[in-house]
């Protein structure tokens, strides 16, 4: 596969995690039955792992260039993002809890997306 196809399945991966994110994150304030259906613990891991695995391809495409501080700022951003996403999703005492939990994790997506389109550690900010 060439870089732009391996982009566009990066892209796409994205896309998709921040939508089941957002689902789950609104079924787990709303106590809903739904979360716990066996596609829904499933689906997010399969996909994340083709972003991630597209992620590091990408990197590795990039050689040199894939260790720019842009792309070290991404990988900090993604673990802050699945240690909150967690909270949002599972281990929030609270409804509220979560649903803090679960804007901040959108928030910290929101970021890491800035950061990938202006290739720049300030994201939107740059």
């Amino acid at each position: 596969m060439n870089y732009l196809a391996i982009k566009h399945l990066h892209m796409t991966a994205a896309s998709l995690s921040i939508l089941f994110f957002v689902i789950r994150a609104y079924w787990s304030v709303t106590g809903s039955a739904l979360l716990q259906r066996r596609a829904v613990r499933i689906v997010p891991h399969v996909i994340d792992t083709i972003l991630l695995v597209c992620g590091v391809t990408l990197s590795v495409m990039l050689g040199a260039a894939g260790m720019q501080p842009w792309v070290l700022t991404k990988i900090v951003l993604l673990i802050a993002y699945i240690g909150v996403g967690t909270i949002a999703i599972k281990r929030g005492r609270t409804a509220r809890t979560r649903g803090i939990a679960a804007l901040i994790a959108i928030a910290i997506f929101a970021y890491i997306v800035g950061v990938a389109i202006h290739r720049n550690p300030l994201s939107w900010f740059s």
